[in-house]
């Protein structure tokens, strides 16, 4: 199986930026976000190899990779990846479920 390409909405990258922002500013120091951002190419990495790693959701074609209090949602089509999502679970859920549809 070739290796699938791994692509970011600029949804998910907003998201993403949005909370390395909030634990620098937070922590008054980037090393928090530097470790978050190790797990999530951690787990980005594995998505490569292992596409369905993620449990099926409620929406259409969408898969979640968990890692704690953060939340990957993706898509699969042909040989890539999608992520839509980069969610923080303890936000209101109905404001992804808007994202998601």
């Amino acid at each position: 199986m070739a290796q699938m390409k791994i692509f970011w909405t600029a949804t998910a990258i907003k998201q993403r930026n949005q909370v390395f922002e909030y634990w620098n500013d937070r922590n008054k120091s980037a090393r928090y976000s530097g470790r978050l951002l190790s797990e999530i190419n951690e787990r980005i990495n594995l998505l490569h190899t292992h596409p369905k790693l993620g449990r099926e959701t409620d929406f259409k074609n969408t898969r979640v990779l968990s890692m704690g209090y953060y939340n990957i949602f993706y898509k699969t089509l042909d040989h890539r990846i999608i992520i839509t999502a980069f969610w923080d679970t303890r936000q209101d859920p109905e404001k992804l479920v808007y994202l998601l549809k």
